[in-house]
C-alpha cells in the first residue's frame, strides 16, 4: 500500500529535522536556510546533482526499506562524491515519515562529521 499524495506533501519537515537534532545537529540549520530540497524520487538515471544544496532527500513512496538499501548502495559506489542514505517511516526511532533516499554532499558531511568530533574531544 502505498502514501497517499495528501500525507505525501503535507509532511511537517521543519518538525523531523527538530526531532533528529540530537543525532544531526546540522540538519536543522541546513534545512532553516534552504539548503535541504525535498523532491519525489524518479529513478536513477533522474539524479540531479546537489548544485547549492547540502542535501537532497528524494521520496520514494511505495519503496520498501529494503529496496531503498539496495539503491542507497548501488548509487554510494556510483556517486562517490557523495553519501547516500536511506530512511523508511518504518524503522523507528529517528526514521522520516515517509520512505526517502538522501543525497548528501560527502565533503560538506564529512566537515560537519569532523567538527562534531572536534567539539566532542574538547569537552573530555
Amino acid at each position: 500500500m502505498g502514501i497517499d499524495n495528501k500525507k505525501l506533501f503535507n509532511i511537517d519537515w521543519e518538525e523531523y529535522f527538530i526531532s533528529i537534532v540530537s543525532v544531526c545537529p546540522w540538519s536543522l540549520a541546513y534545512w532553516t536556510k534552504q539548503k535541504v530540497d525535498v523532491t519525489r524520487w524518479r529513478g536513477e538515471s533522474n539524479v540531479q546533482e546537489l548544485g547549492d544544496y547540502v542535501a537532497r532527500m528524494w521520496i520514494h513512496p511505495n519503496a520498501s526499506a529494503r529496496r531503498l538499501s539496495d539503491i542507497h548502495h548501488r548509487l554510494n559506489n556510483t556517486r562517490r562524491h557523495e553519501e547516500w542514505l536511506y530512511s523508511h517511516n518504518t524503522l523507528g526511532d529517528y526514521s522520516t515519515p515517509v520512505p526517502v533516499l538522501i543525497q548528501q554532499n560527502l565533503k560538506t558531511l564529512t566537515r560537519a562529521r569532523n567538527a562534531i568530533k572536534e567539539k566532542s574531544h574538547g569537552n573530555a
